[in-house]
């Protein structure tokens, strides 16, 4: 990610998306609003379920994240609060620390709020926007993966009618499949009613509140059939009124122990975050991705004070507000009273909506993030990407999740450092006629220049590859026609040089010469690279009077020149 080339923010005023406020979009922005607290009502009540909290606790979650990014973060529709990305994450670390329900759950669950939120905004204010990128999109979308495998197993017994299991995810299979027997029809239908619904509205119009009708059929039938009498669980009376704000009641030393977890999670809602404010940059121009770190951090901290859990972006949500007309976080703001309103005065309405319906619901979030195209895309485009993904979804599902994630991530940095250790040497052709030089082996046909060898290199030079380039060079320098008196390296493509490429090129330059074979740059486009050749001694060892803006000219004023020194 470029963080230069983002889009300046308003300097540090609060709710920046509104200082160009216009009366003009207020109706599209409660429109937006009004739409958004339709979907997030049911989504942010089931992805609390998923996380062992009571549904209350999801839309508390929702108003606090809703109102902190507002405050800071600069992207006008995106929408923060509970994620079912995220939670499995935390919820599965949480779960190796006190047990779910316990007392010292729901504090741990809002200090890891305080601190994920804690490590986002430092990334902001730091700009670390870069980090972002540490995920692969392979590597990204088995994590995708492995967490809807997740939501699918942790919501079947609720689907089923069947007992909440605890454990592993082999003790939850093994319980799973001990209980099948008992499988209560009407849940089963009704979770699966409730999926079906959601997708068919969907596909007509993302904009059409799915969920919210489907909760509200659901707890309709279960009224008047008193389902509920007849082992159909149900959520029953919710929590009320408004939280109290405060620091978590959780013991100083549990900040060692969540350490690791906070830093898992904290990158995870980093890429999300990066990712949706990129695709809903709009006309704004390019996203200022560091100051919705800080604006998502805020969200966190204010999910931690208010006693709820770690917070994240939303990508369907934020898709939702844009596609409803949404032109600032007054949308989202809308969204938050209208949430919050629901959890003061209307908490009843919620008591006869079934378990087995908030199931569904997840279950049709896990359908969304399984992304099956992007995983056809890589079996037809790279085998080994394709495997890369389908690692990373056997991790997240094998492992505990925290510990799946974290090997998630070495995979992603592993396979970087192979792409970039994989970069060869490409040899160049002059094209007839024309002073343009092109790589080898293309489908324009070039010709050699006798006593010339041009080589490029499409990679930042690092201690990575730096020796590899040279031993390319010198077989390049050995397999060519004798009479070779110049070598060119086509740096076009380099964007950076290390200490080590730099100290390893300096002695290929040396090493070349030393062959009667006068070595040059060309196209040392880059500003980071051309201080680089500066600072550390590669200019002065090739001569300013060898680095040139074409191959062309290299070759013009070197080739029949003496060989320098």
């Amino acid at each position: 990610m470029n963080t230069g080339q983002e889009r300046k923010s308003k300097g540090w005023r609060p709710f920046p998306s509104l200082t160009d406020f216009s009366p003009a979009g207020v109706r599209g922005d409660l429109a937006a609003g009004l739409t958004l607290a339709a979907i997030a009502i049911p989504e942010q009540m089931a992805t609390a379920r998923l996380g062992g909290f009571s549904p209350a606790i999801g839309l508390y979650a929702f108003v606090a994240a809703s109102i902190g990014f507002a405050a800071f973060g600069s992207a006008r529709q995106l929408s923060a609060g509970a994620d079912s990305t995220i939670t499995p994450i935390f919820a599965g670390g949480l779960a190796a620390i006190a047990v779910s329900g316990s007392a010292a759950y729901g504090p741990d669950a809002a200090l890891l709020a305080l601190m994920t939120g804690a490590l986002v905004m430092l990334a902001g204010l730091f700009r670390l926007g870069w980090m972002a990128d540490l995920l692969s999109k392979p590597v990204l979308t088995g994590f995708l993966a492995g967490i809807a495998l997740h939501i699918v197993l942790s919501q079947a017994p609720a689907v089923l009618g069947l007992p909440e299991a605890g454990g592993d995810v082999y003790h939850r299979l093994a319980a799973l499949a001990a209980a099948l027997g008992g499988v209560k029809p009407a849940a089963l239908a009704i979770g699966l009613g409730v999926f079906a619904m959601i997708f068919g509205l969907e596909k007509l119009s993302p904009r059409l509140p799915g969920a919210l009708v489907a909760l509200a059929l659901a707890a309709g039938l279960t009224t008047v059939f008193r389902l509920d009498q007849h082992g159909l669980a149900v959520l029953g009376t919710l929590a009320g009124g408004a939280p109290t704000l405060g620091l978590p009641a959780a013991p100083l030393n549990r900040i060692a122990s969540l350490g690791g977890l906070a830093l898992i999670t904290a990158l995870v809602i980093m890429v999300q975050t990066a990712a949706t404010t990129r695709a809903f940059a709009g006309a704004d121009g390019d996203p200022d991705v560091n100051r919705d770190y800080v604006g998502m951090g805020a969200a966190g901290l204010l999910a931690g004070l208010a006693g709820t859990f770690p917070v994240d972006a939303s990508p369907p949500r934020t898709a939702v507000v844009a596609q409803a007309g949404g032109r600032s976080q007054l949308g989202g703001l809308f969204a938050a009273a209208l949430v919050g309103a629901l959890v003061l005065f209307g908490a009843a309405l919620l008591s006869r909506v079934p378990v087995a319906a908030l199931g569904g619901v997840l279950l049709f979030v896990a359908q969304r993030i399984f992304r099956v195209n992007v995983f056809a895309a890589l079996l037809k485009a790279s085998w080994g990407e394709f495997l890369l993904a389908a690692a990373t979804t056997g991790l997240i599902v094998a492992l505990p999740i925290q510990t799946g994630v974290t090997y998630g991530v070495l995979l992603s940095l592993a396979h970087g450092v192979f792409t970039t250790t994989r970069t060869h040497l490409i040899l160049f052709e002059r094209q007839p006629g024309g002073t343009v030089w092109w790589p080898t082996g293309s489908a324009r046909k070039g010709e050699r220049v006798p006593g010339v060898v041009v080589g490029g290199f499409q990679a930042p030079l690092s201690f990575l590859n730096a020796y590899e380039l040279r031993r390319d060079i010198i077989q390049a320098l050995a397999s060519a026609p004798v009479g070779v008196r110049l070598f060119v390296l086509e740096a076009g493509a380099v964007a950076e040089v290390d200490f080590t490429a730099a100290e390893v090129l300096i002695q290929t330059i040396a090493e070349t010469r030393h062959r009667g074979v006068d070595f040059a740059v060309a196209r040392l486009e880059s500003v980071r690279a051309q201080s680089a050749f500066d600072r550390l001694g590669v200019t002065e060892r090739l001569g300013q009077d060898h680095i040139f803006q074409s191959v062309d000219q290299a070759v013009r004023a070197l080739l029949h020149a003496p060989p320098a020194a």
